[in-house]
């Protein structure tokens, strides 16, 4: 297991030393801009989805799907983060007494 995270982290910093060696007509480019703004948006969804509508290796819709709803409508609302985020654990923790 050990090595594996080594192998992850040396992985992790070559990927880093990559992306500070290119040169700056390289991130300068549009699409290379494009793509790098969208790739957390991705990989911050991705971890939404895997996180809220997974258990183990079933897919299931309790009560996180609930909380995340009320995250996206309160967002949709402009709501401050703070309400966005105890409201989403408020009503995933009332639904999981009830």
């Amino acid at each position: 297991m050990w090595l594996a995270i080594l192998v992850a982290a040396a992985g992790c910093y070559a990927l880093k030393l990559t992306g500070l060696s290119l040169p700056g007509w390289v991130l300068a480019h549009p699409v290379v801009s494009r793509v790098a703004d969208l790739i957390p948006v991705a990989l911050l969804a991705a971890l939404i989805g895997v996180q809220v509508f997974s258990t183990g290796q079933e897919l299931t819709i309790d009560a996180r799907s609930a909380g995340l709803a009320f995250a996206v409508v309160a967002l949709v609302l402009r709501a401050p983060f703070l309400v966005v985020v105890i409201g989403a654990a408020v009503v995933a923790a009332l639904l999981r007494l009830a």
